[in-house]
């Protein structure tokens, strides 16, 4: 797989994990607490995407380099936020290891394509 290949796969990926992201964010209990973590994870659950669609048109390696490190640090955020979801036990275990899974992945990809910059 190319480079142009392998953007495209992982920002088609990122994408549905933004979705999954909401579609979490939105079954999770409606108190006071529970919406801080709703808006938390949202923001940072569809940022991986946004960045990494942003570092795919950057203008420079830096720039670049810059948003792939966002991308990275939105991955690790979110992988907290559904921590903290499973801790309290918002969401049965068993529903949130796909996504749990795709953050950690999704985190060491970013971890991976900016330790090669």
């Amino acid at each position: 797989m190319d480079n142009k290949e392998f953007a495209k796969k992982l920002e088609s990926r990122t994408r549905q994990f933004g979705i999954n992201i909401i579609k979490l964010s939105s079954s999770l209990p409606n108190t006071i607490e529970a919406k801080v973590i709703k808006n938390q994870i949202t923001k940072s659950g569809t940022s991986i995407g946004a960045n990494y669609r942003e570092a795919n048109r950057s203008r420079s390696k830096r720039d670049f380099k810059n948003k792939i490190k966002i991308s990275e640090s939105e991955a690790s955020e979110t992988e907290y936020w559904l921590e903290l979801i499973r801790d309290l036990n918002w969401i049965k275990n068993e529903e949130l290891t796909t996504i749990m899974k795709e953050a950690k992945e999704l985190l060491a990809l970013f971890t991976s394509i900016s330790n090669k910059l």
